[in-house]
């Protein structure tokens, strides 16, 4: 007879969190349902994280190390500047196929989208993901675009960005695609100037 084990608690509830919060609403989201989803008690919760509140930031910051990872994979894997610099989209598009963080869209958005105002554990969280996003496509402008590599960076972050809101739209059918082509003309634009 084989028996299953379960995740610790902790893991279970950073998993619910995960599943639950950035579609249905970090706020919206009542700790009991938290707490149903993960099969845990509200002291456990507490004994783990604190409170809701670090358990969102230890939600983002476990999504944060993932997704670099993701990224750091494909910038490795590109044969060339271009292909380095549009690494995000190729990212993305594995970071999305491995369901291991379910959501309609960015979990950093939602959270930024919901609370503007972050402070604390969770807008330190949101303010690292942002770090990594600028100072990245900063460093991998710099060999196509030069002087200019600061307007190539924020044109695929805008491109980027746009792809990720695309999937709540559910509109164009393949937003990575849209986005990568983007970035590909805006560097191809810079390349030339």
């Amino acid at each position: 007879m084989t028996t299953v084990q379960r995740p610790p608690a902790r893991l279970r509830l950073l998993q619910a969190a995960d599943r639950v919060l950035f579609d249905r609403g970090i706020r919206t989201t009542p700790v009991d349902e938290l707490l149903r989803e993960a099969e845990v008690s509200g002291a456990t919760l507490y004994t783990h994280f604190g409170s809701k509140d670090a358990l969102v930031a230890e939600t983002l910051r476990v999504r944060l190390a993932d997704w670099q990872a993701v990224w750091d994979q494909h910038i490795v894997a590109a044969d060339d500047d271009m292909a380095r610099l549009l690494a995000v989209f190729d990212a993305l598009n594995s970071y999305r196929g491995d369901r291991r963080h379910p959501s309609r869209w960015c979990a950093f958005l939602a959270a930024a989208t919901e609370l503007p105002d972050a402070t604390g554990e969770i807008g330190e969280v949101l303010a690292a993901d942002t770090a990594l996003l600028t100072d990245r496509l900063l460093h991998l402008s710099r060999p196509l675009a030069g002087a200019r590599a600061q307007d190539l960076a924020d044109e695929v972050l805008v491109a980027y960005s746009g792809a990720l809101a695309a999937f709540l739209r559910g509109y164009p059918q393949s937003p990575i695609d849209v986005g990568r082509r983007l970035a590909r003309s805006a560097a191809q634009a810079h390349r030339r100037s």
